[in-house]
């Protein structure tokens, strides 16, 4: 770890005064690994925990406010959550361990670097190092011709094939929730479909952040009336385990037929995937298997398997078609 200096931020206004090159820091379960590795390096950290953004409201239009101090463990146990937005409760659950959650907050959470062996290799990037284009540009990726098991099949490019980690994003890009910013330009909002970028050319361009700029809240929409939905979540071991693949699906079904579908997956792409495929084959059809399987064929037609993920299509299919079956389930 290289050495640092240390900011303790009273206030959010404080907290962008310090800002200029440094790391915000809150529950630190991923930036304080990621340093001890080498991968950040910060001059300065700002600590926000004193910052006023650890509360959960409801908003006039129905919606939910989640600031972005709330720890993952009270977003998951939020009764409101639980009743409104029981996806992400169960996405939540379904990540890291209690003590991790009771640590690591919603903006963090947002903020999340993948989990790529050779991203996290502390030589990665460097001369004689593994190429790694997320650390430094232009030096490959080590991991299209390394082991790939649990890399992405959807949103890769011959940059980077790196999955994103996150279950609680993958629930909020199905949610559609809204990210607020803020930073020296003042405020601003960003739609969670437009917060995580694709690798591209500029696989080291992980965000839709500018410099300086600092989440303070998210914003969920009004639950939509008379829909259920769901978190499946398929890995090697049944707790603190990443995503082989994941769906979250928001469905509402009315005379057999979907009439409204909202359809996310994890463990999958290169962002947390809202598969916007899927949902097309869906509205308007019978909820009935076969439906179902039609929607899984679409959401994995681009898929681009590497040597040796190549079982994730199927396994992804498999995940949607089961949480799709639940969410549309008749009581």
């Amino acid at each position: 770890m290289e050495t640092f200096s240390y900011v303790k931020a009273p206030n959010v206004e404080k907290a962008l005064a310090s800002a200029d090159g440094a790391k915000f820091i809150a529950g630190g379960t991923t930036l304080v690994d990621l340093m001890k590795l080498y991968v950040e390096t910060p001059k300065t950290l700002v600590d926000i925990n004193l910052l006023p953004l650890d509360k959960i409201e409801k908003l006039p239009d129905g919606g939910l406010r989640i600031g972005a101090m709330v720890r993952n463990s009270d977003l998951a146990w939020s009764e409101e959550v639980k009743k409104s937005y029981p996806v992400l409760s169960e996405a939540l659950l379904s990540g890291a361990s209690p003590q991790l959650r009771n640590m690591a907050t919603t903006g963090g959470n947002l903020l999340q670097r993948t989990r790529c062996m050779y991203f996290r290799e502390p030589s990665a990037g460097t001369p004689g190092g593994y190429g790694c284009n997320k650390r430094t540009p232009g030096t490959g990726c080590a991991a299209v011709d390394g082991f790939n098991r649990m890399h992405a099949v959807l949103g890769t490019s011959d940059k980077c094939i790196a999955t994103h980690p996150s279950d609680m994003c993958v629930a909020m890009a199905a949610l559609e929730a809204v990210i607020h910013v803020e930073g020296p330009k003042g405020k601003r909002t960003i739609a969670f479909a437009d917060f995580h970028k694709l690798p591209g050319e500029t696989p080291h361009i992980e965000n839709a952040l500018e410099a300086g700029e600092l989440i303070t809240h998210v914003d969920l929409p009004k639950p939509v009336e008379g829909a259920k939905s769901t978190y499946l979540k398929l890995r090697d071991r049944a707790s603190y385990e990443f995503a082989l693949a994941s769906a979250a699906v928001v469905a509402r079904v009315e005379g057999g037929h979907i009439r409204y579908i909202r359809v996310a997956m994890g463990g999958v792409g290169t962002k947390p995937w809202r598969s916007r495929e899927a949902e097309a084959a869906l509205m308007g059809k019978p909820a009935n298997e076969a439906a179902f399987k039609a929607a899984a064929q679409a959401a994995l037609a681009k898929a681009k398997p590497q040597k040796d993920n190549a079982f994730k299509v199927e396994l992804a299919k498999r995940c949607l078609v089961r949480s799709l079956k639940t969410a549309t389930a008749t009581a």
